[in-house]
């Protein structure tokens, strides 16, 4: 396919920029994809406002995308054009030692999308075949989107790293787009009860209709006696930390029953205190990081919507034009109406 598209870039100096460059070209097993939509991350903030270092002189942003197939390199097979798909929003490196050991889903070396390749607030991106999930019918396209990373990193932690089981206590800080999701998916698993935990009650209402059976101030000082008393005194199974603060991941652990898990899935360039190692030790806890998630679970996830089993009916707050990106950054930095994810659509005029 020849010929220009429009395209987000980020360049060096961190200005952003909407431009007219080249459509890309799909090398041996990849394909060219058509954007339908493509979310707005706070990982992409915070490569816009210098908290993660670029890898590239200028690049495309954006990683949670949906399109169709336009056009497709040598050697795909199993998928045609016009196929509705979701690319996976990294590629492995095919090298390092768990790589060659078929475990693509923890390569070491592992490339990016928007931080190491062009990704998808662009008309139309490039992905490797390997990793493309198909959108059942019946599943929205902007919903499709958010599921390779709002929607997939916390089924990743909920499922793969926090382990969760029925009838595990489970407690979320920030609800945000991922926290939202991880109370979902919590309850989902059959977690009981599951709390939610900001410092902003205007997120409150949303958390319970979408599964918190209780919901705490964060700046609580009453905070642990007041999940004591929800847990029935047995304190917390698993406490997922989403806004990835040293104040929140602190409470998380504090509020671990024994042989608990503290889940980190917000990432900051904070340090955290992790309390008194005796405690720590004789109880068994556990603080562990998360990031990402298998394939597979994109899969997963889709099917689920699809059965009706997850509603992700509230979880695109907002589309937008590629024009007006700047604006859905500003209701994203400003949580404006506290959107779970804006989407971008890079057809839309502005």
């Amino acid at each position: 396919m020849e010929g220009t598209m429009r395209a987000q870039r980020l360049h060096s100096d961190r200005t952003v920029t909407i431009e007219d460059i080249p459509i890309p070209k799909p090398g041996p097993n990849q394909v060219l994809i058509k954007v339908a939509y493509c979310g707005i991350c706070h990982s992409d903030m915070a490569l816009i406002d210098s908290d993660f270092p670029m890898k590239m002189p200028e690049i495309t942003q954006g990683h949670e995308c949906s399109g169709t197939i336009a056009e497709m390199g040598s050697n795909v097979q199993g998928w045609e054009i016009g196929d509705k798909v979701i690319p996976q929003s990294g590629m492995p490196c095919l090298k390092c030692r768990e790589c060659r050991r078929g475990n693509r889903g923890s390569c070491q070396n592992l490339r990016v999308m928007a931080f190491d390749y062009d990704g998808a607030w662009a008309q139309y991106t490039v992905a490797n075949a390997e990793g493309l999930t198909r959108v059942p019918d019946g599943v929205p396209m902007e919903q499709a989107a958010i599921l390779a990373d709002a929607v997939a990193t916390p089924f990743g932690a909920v499922k793969h790293t926090g382990k969760v089981s029925m009838g595990n206590a489970v407690a979320v800080w920030g609800l945000g787009g991922v926290g939202t999701h991880i109370v979902q998916l919590s309850r989902l698993a059959g977690a009981y009860p599951v709390i939610g935990i900001d410092i902003n009650e205007g997120v409150f209402d949303r958390a319970k209709r979408l599964g918190a059976d209780f919901t705490f101030r964060s700046d609580d000082p009453e905070l642990m006696d007041k999940i004591k008393k929800a847990t029935g005194g047995r304190m917390i199974d698993v406490a997922f930390d989403a806004a990835g603060l040293q104040v929140t991941f602190e409470q998380a652990v504090q509020s671990l029953d024994y042989r608990g898990r503290a889940v980190l899935v917000g990432l900051s360039r904070q340090e955290f205190h992790g309390g008194s190692l005796y405690d720590f030790g004789v109880k068994r806890r556990q603080a562990i990081g998360h990031l990402g998630y298998e394939v597979v679970d994109i899969f997963l996830l889709a099917e689920l919507v699809k059965a009706g089993r997850l509603d992700l009916s509230e979880s695109v707050s907002q589309i937008i034009s590629l024009e007006n990106l700047e604006e859905g950054l500003d209701i994203m930095r400003n949580k404006t109406g506290n959107p779970i994810r804006i989407v971008v659509d890079p057809w839309a005029e502005s």
